[in-house]
């Protein structure tokens, strides 16, 4: 198997894994590393609908790599297809190694996020 070297899509996150994100040996959980993936997707996907969105699906989802405390978390996302209400983002989170310049894929997942209006229906995504 071959590891890209270069993430896809665009910077939409960067945070500090803790040890607060992490179990006794030091692995940074995964739910905390979904959790960061999903925060971009929101951000990116309610601004592309110009309002509220909430996730709908995430598509099969492995990890590839542990992330480390001290590690930056960087989440690329990329949209990928905008239907009547629905905004599909392909997402990578890549790991920034502390103290290092190098930089490692730990998981990608297509993410489903539908755009609601103020009643919490799902709305049209605004044409570009």
């Amino acid at each position: 198997m071959t590891l890209p070297t270069k993430p896809g899509g665009e910077l939409t996150l960067r945070t500090l894994a803790m040890p607060a994100d992490a179990n006794a040996a030091g692995d940074i959980f995964g739910g905390w590393v979904m959790a960061q993936m999903d925060l971009s997707c929101g951000m990116r996907a309610a601004e592309r609908a110009r309002g509220r969105v909430v996730t709908a699906a995430v598509k099969e989802m492995a990890f590839e790599l542990p992330v480390k405390i001290g590690d930056t978390m960087c989440i690329y996302t990329d949209i990928v297809k905008i239907g009547r209400t629905s905004i599909t983002l392909k997402v990578e989170a890549w790991a920034q190694r502390y103290l290092s310049d190098r930089m490692e894929k730990v998981t990608d997942a297509l993410f489903i996020m539908v755009a609601l209006d103020e009643n919490g229906k799902p709305k049209a995504v605004p044409a570009e």
